[in-house]
């Protein structure tokens, strides 16, 4: 499970066999949050939370939105087209 961005202690990753739609789980102290990517013009959807509170969220979906060429080009090349 390649890491392809690192903020605020947490880890992006992309899983090599997963499914579409582009998405990307953001882990970090026990906790993990989905986030569909909505690429290539966005924004990031929250699609599933284990256990980020609701500040948490919205500064990760700030991050990834900030990022989401980056995470999309990541994902393509991951999963391709």
């Amino acid at each position: 499970m390649p890491t392809i961005h690192r903020f605020h202690g947490l880890r992006v990753v992309i899983y090599p066999n997963d499914h579409r739609p582009a998405h990307v789980h953001v882990m970090g102290n026990g906790l993990e949050a989905v986030y569909k990517l909505n690429a290539p013009d966005g924004p990031p959807e929250l699609r599933e939370n284990y256990g980020f509170g609701a500040r948490e969220l919205a500064m990760i979906e700030g991050e990834l939105a900030t990022h989401l060429q980056r995470l999309y080009a990541e994902w393509r090349t991951i999963h391709g087209e």
